[in-house]
């Protein structure tokens, strides 16, 4: 004889949620969150690209968040690349970036092989420096290096190369208040950027990785380096994309 069945009270069993209602209701919350997101970072993606625009068509950068916070002691003057002598424009590329003209921004050949070899020092190119310089500050952060990984390929594919030359020599720092090669050129050695020779040019490069502490000197190890790199590029042929 089988036992009775349990007696079961129908109507104290809660019915089942509605997952799809529930559901349905966080996919509208999270596009009531989302969208308002996505309306400002397009438009602060838009905001940057016309700020490329404008400082590589039309208008020169005024000056950098590390001029206004660090200041001058020597006079700035805007130079154009037609008046920096060539060999500055060859000795900077041989000094900070030999591939300059061989990528697009990002020397993905040259972070490949940093990465491998696991070194601490970076890859960065000309072109990170100068969003770097003109766009953002200094020091190593997530959020400047996430800004600069957005300027980076707007700046490559917007400037020339000889542009991208012409705003860096423009706005780095070549000393303890020493910004641009028009001040550097006249602080360094009593001249303006046309006249200097290879040997300055390459000592100036040699400033730039750390321009606090290192002095311009002509014959330096780093100096004559940069100097022989200054030449190879010009017979490798790897100047061509900023030379007239």
């Amino acid at each position: 004889m089988s036992r009775p069945e349990p007696f079961t009270d129908v109507m104290a069993i809660p019915p089942p949620r509605p997952l799809r209602r529930r559901a349905g209701w966080r996919r509208r919350i999270r596009r009531r969150l989302l969208r308002p997101l996505r309306w400002l970072g397009l438009r602060f993606l838009v905001l940057m690209l016309a700020v490329v625009v404008l400082f590589g068509w039309f208008l020169n950068p005024p000056t950098t968040w590390t001029i206004i916070r660090e200041g001058t002691i020597a006079p700035r003057q805007w130079t154009r690349a037609g008046d920096i002598a060539p060999v500055m424009l060859r000795s900077v590329v041989a000094a900070e970036d030999a591939n300059f003209c061989l990528h697009w921004g990002f020397d993905m050949a040259e972070i490949r092989r940093v990465i491998a070899r696991g070194e601490s020092r970076g890859a960065s190119t000309l072109t990170q420096q100068t969003a770097k310089n003109v766009f953002l500050w200094q020091g190593r952060s997530w959020p400047r290096k996430a800004l600069e990984t957005l300027y980076t390929p707007m700046i490559g594919a917007i400037w020339s190369k000889r542009r991208i030359l012409e705003v860096y020599l423009n706005v780095a720092e070549f000393g303890p208040g020493v910004f641009g090669i028009h001040a550097a050129s006249a602080h360094h050695f009593g001249t303006t950027p046309d006249k200097l020779s290879a040997g300055q040019a390459a000592a100036l490069a040699a400033v730039l990785p750390a321009p606090k502490t290192r002095a311009a000197q002509t014959r330096s190890a780093r100096a004559r380096a940069i100097a022989d790199g200054a030449a190879t590029i010009q017979r490798d042929g790897r100047a061509g994309c900023f030379q007239q």
